[in-house]
């Protein structure tokens, strides 16, 4: 994808597409890496980029779960709440026992998934606020489907962008080099694409 979103023609449209451009940020900064490099935490933060695009995939689950079932709410998760908290806790950890290539197409498979339901849903459909976390509102019932699209906007964007230092930490690749040879864009006179390091 390239590095802006293309032209859109309608809000649904728009929603799609920036939601699409964010989740394509976390293909972008995991370019290249090996297992080794993704698990890495090489900044004051235990997040390393391989654990960024595990919470992306499960964040872009929970709101899409709420929007294919809006207006009502989605099936209640009935497992133990201690179960419950260390699945979540284990979005913001790359374990021994995974891979960046299986993180990656869970990934894939979830975004798909993701971008798929924004572009049948109805923008305006109502979509219950969960009561389950103290970070929701106590005071608003329901949000719409435009408000989770812009809210997975605004999430994607902020942990792409945690995910962007880290990489630029584990071996200095930023962005716009990373898109530039994913995509094989032409060297310039101010952008050299990313390529992995020769092998010794």
């Amino acid at each position: 994808m390239p590095a802006m979103p293309p032209p859109v023609v309608s809000e649904r449209d728009g929603l799609v597409a920036y939601v699409a451009q964010q989740l394509d940020a976390f293909r972008a900064v995991a370019y290249g890496l090996t297992d080794e490099q993704a698990r890495a935490t090489p900044t004051p933060s235990a997040l390393s980029v391989g654990a960024l695009v595990k919470h992306a995939t499960g964040v872009s689950k929970g709101w899409i779960a709420r929007v294919s079932a809006a207006p009502e709410p989605p099936p209640v998760d009935d497992r133990p709440f201690e179960e419950r908290v260390a699945a979540y806790q284990d979005e913001f950890v790359m374990r021994e026992d995974e891979t960046l290539a299986d993180l990656l197409a869970r990934f894939d498979v979830q975004a798909e998934l993701t971008l798929a339901a924004l572009a049948q849903a109805d923008p305006a459909t109502p979509v219950p606020v969960p009561q389950d976390a103290p970070w929701f509102p106590k005071d608003v019932t329901h949000w719409s489907v435009r408000w989770v699209a812009l809210h997975l906007v605004e999430e994607l964007a902020r942990h792409a962008g945690h995910a962007d230092i880290i990489r630029e930490a584990i071996d200095g690749a930023t962005m716009y080099e990373l898109v530039a040879g994913r995509e094989g864009w032409p060297e310039t006179g101010w952008l050299k694409p990313w390529q992995p390091p020769a092998s010794t």
